[in-house]
């Protein structure tokens, strides 16, 4: 385990040896490939249920789209279709959401109707419903606990059952009536031979709500750790905590983009003492950019389901790459207006590594100060996003 607590790769002693043999360019290409891998890791997720109970707005809304999106899956009343249907994430294709028909369209018993789907290539199944869980769904759920997968009860279009409420009540508790329909869920589940069963209750058109947020932690928690970054990167970062898990992941691989830079060591800029490699900061303040959904594609989207003026989000964000694409001039003038504070940070910074790698005294001064420098940028994207979703949320922009 290195100094962040983050476990580090699995060719992490390789890489430690060709350092303390002076060989950069294995130690290079480890950790480039060790990158490029964590792009790669698969998330297969599987989601059913009967027609028209929200699913494919749930499979759309989890990708970060509305219905009407190009790529969004079908959405309406009636099964689309008795196959599974895959829906990749739009920014991480390894992140795939499956749209499984109900169980109860199909003729097949619980068993037969794992088996046809492919239950070996799914990570954890989502049982969703608009109403009560039926028998079907409890069927389903047993068999998927006995074949040892993780499965989770989400009970959709909450936002009209609570419209509804309100409208009907005279004495309308918003939380009162939440309570009542996740009681009512768990007893009926309960009733069908399911023991403990944890429901959560989620409107797909405000997923800052209800329980989206408690169903991503539970996912999270359960999920290998290898497969925890990928659900991560792919999520929707509709509230404070979401995002903040966000960039505690984004922030565990710092390290080897840092070391990396070092390894390449480039010439300095000229007017710039600092050695960097541009390739490295664009592309990963770029990742940071679509991760937290404030690149320009994103934030289009989320001015049209908020009905928020893109102009007002655009504004609230100060970052000094709040900007529709970040370039290498980007950079550069980032880099040479904060050069001094960065070379005041980054030895303090870039310290608690060294007895994670071995790196020549050439080495570490580019190390440090790049490590030091992509916390700084990933904290000011990650300041823009929480500053974009305040807006979109209609709440105070101050952090």
């Amino acid at each position: 385990m290195d100094p962040s607590g983050i476990e580090p790769p699995e060719d992490y002693e390789v890489i430690k040896e060709a350092l303390k043999n002076s060989d950069a360019a294995v130690a290079s290409a480890k950790i480039k490939d060790y990158l490029e891998e964590q792009t790669k890791i698969p998330l297969n997720i599987a989601v059913t249920g009967e027609s028209g109970s929200g699913k494919s707005t749930f499979v759309n809304a989890f990708r970060g789209l509305s219905n009407k999106d190009e790529g969004a899956a079908p959405t309406g009343c009636v099964e689309t279709s008795m196959e599974a249907a895959p829906y990749p994430h739009p920014n991480y294709p390894n992140v795939i959401l499956w749209d499984l028909p109900g169980i109860g369209t199909t003729s097949f018993p619980a068993a037969e109707y794992l088996k046809k789907f492919g239950f070996d290539q799914f990570d954890f199944f989502i049982l969703i419903s608009s109403e009560r869980f039926r028998e079907n769904d409890v069927k389903l759920a047993l068999e998927i606990k006995k074949q040892k997968k993780k499965f989770y009860f989400v009970r959709t279009k909450i936002d009209h059952n609570i419209q509804d409420e309100e409208r009907s009540q005279r004495d309308f508790n918003a939380e009162k009536t939440l309570q009542l329909i996740r009681q009512n869920c768990i007893q009926g589940l309960q009733k069908q031979g399911v023991a403990s069963p944890q429901v959560f209750l989620i409107s797909s058109f405000d997923l800052n709500l209800y329980d989206f947020q408690l169903l991503v932690e539970t996912m999270e928690r359960e999920l290998p750790s290898h497969k925890r970054d990928a659900l991560l990167f792919a999520i929707v970062p509709v509230t404070q905590d979401i995002l903040n898990k966000k960039k505690k992941a984004f922030e565990a691989k710092i390290k080897y983009y840092a070391l990396l830079s070092a390894l390449i060591t480039p010439a300095p800029i000229p007017g710039l003492s600092l050695a960097v490699d541009l390739v490295i900061f664009v592309t990963v303040i770029n990742m940071y950019k679509t991760g937290f959904g404030v690149d320009e594609e994103s934030l289009q989207k989320l001015a049209d389901s908020t009905n928020t003026p893109l102009s007002e989000l655009q504004a609230v964000m100060t970052s000094p790459f709040a900007v529709p694409k970040v370039t290498t001039d980007v950079i550069v003038k980032f880099l040479t207006a904060t050069e001094t504070q960065t070379t005041l940070h980054a030895a303090e910074e870039g310290s608690r590594f060294i007895s994670l790698f071995f790196i020549h005294l050439v080495a570490w001064i580019p190390f440090v100060t790049t490590y030091s420098t992509l916390k700084t940028c990933l904290n000011m994207v990650a300041e823009d996003a929480q500053n974009v979703l305040m807006e979109a949320l209609g709440l105070n922009t101050s952090v």
